[in-house]
């Protein structure tokens, strides 16, 4: 069965991408990176295309990385660690970067969890709308880690440096109201997919090329180069991934809660 599935409208000009594991709560393993990532090289060739939704299906929109899937295979662990030593921006980072290369508006349809990879996505989105109770965090601090998934290049354009170090260091979970209240998400409705079908309408009304141009320009001179922070991501996971700290961040969180942390490593 496909990880994500593809949909068009009638017209063929509104694609919904859908996360596709509802018995996961469609936890991301490897199969659905790399499928994401030749969904977004697909899109990008559409020539028709006006609009992209991304939702989840089941009762999440997308509850973080499944780490049990990933470290159940260590060939597959292995080649998602290389990665990370990828001087360009990696499969991971194209997770949520890659809708930022469309020109065409992105809307993510947020309910119920929304946590690491998650939010990461839904950040890579150009408007979000979600449920008033959905869960949201940056969960990485849980497993003893950093978002490293275009997280912290996409956050700087949307709350000051003091909330965003917060809600990173503290890995807390947000309500859709606390979100709004944040800056994280656009809009909160108890009916998302009605919002979001309104906003396509608006935004359809306007010419595709002004749409693409707005899009490119606003991104491109919000804050500093992205590409710097991507790397800047890269660098500090592969600090963390795998180091004493982090696997007692993961035994803490499993069987051991009581687990002390070792000395700061950090530098």
């Amino acid at each position: 069965m496909d990880r994500i599935s593809l949909q068009f409208n009638a017209d063929n000009t509104v694609a919904t991408v859908a996360l596709n594991r509802p018995d996961k709560h469609n936890g991301v393993d490897w199969p659905m990176l790399k499928q994401m990532s030749k969904m977004q090289q697909q899109l990008a060739k559409h020539r028709n295309l006006r609009a992209v939704v991304l939702k989840g299906e089941g009762a999440s929109f997308c509850a973080g990385l499944d780490f049990k899937s990933v470290l159940a295979d260590p060939k597959t662990a292995a080649v998602m660690y290389a990665n990370l030593w990828l001087p360009m921006r990696n499969i991971f980072q194209r997770w949520s970067t890659g809708w930022r290369d469309l020109g065409v508006p992105v809307i993510a349809q947020i309910h119920g969890n929304c946590f690491g990879a998650g939010i990461q996505l839904a950040l890579g989105a150009d408007i979000r709308v979600c449920t008033p109770d959905a869960k949201l965090s940056i969960l990485e601090a849980k497993w003893g880690l950093v978002p490293d998934m275009g997280g912290g290049a996409l956050l700087r354009e949307l709350v000051p440096v003091d909330v965003a170090k917060e809600l990173t260091m503290t890995g807390r979970t947000l309500s859709g109201e606390q979100a709004k209240a944040l800056g994280l998400v656009s809009h909160v409705e108890t009916n998302p997919e009605a919002k979001v079908q309104a906003l396509i309408r608006e935004i359809l009304s306007r010419s595709p090329d002004s749409v693409a141009a707005s899009k490119f320009m606003i991104q491109n001179i919000w804050g500093v180069d992205a590409a710097a922070h991507l790397t800047q991501e890269r660098r500090w996971q592969r600090r963390l991934l795998g180091f004493k700290n982090q696997r007692i961040s993961v035994q803490k969180n499993s069987k051991s809660p009581d687990l002390p942390f070792a000395k700061r490593q950090i530098r």
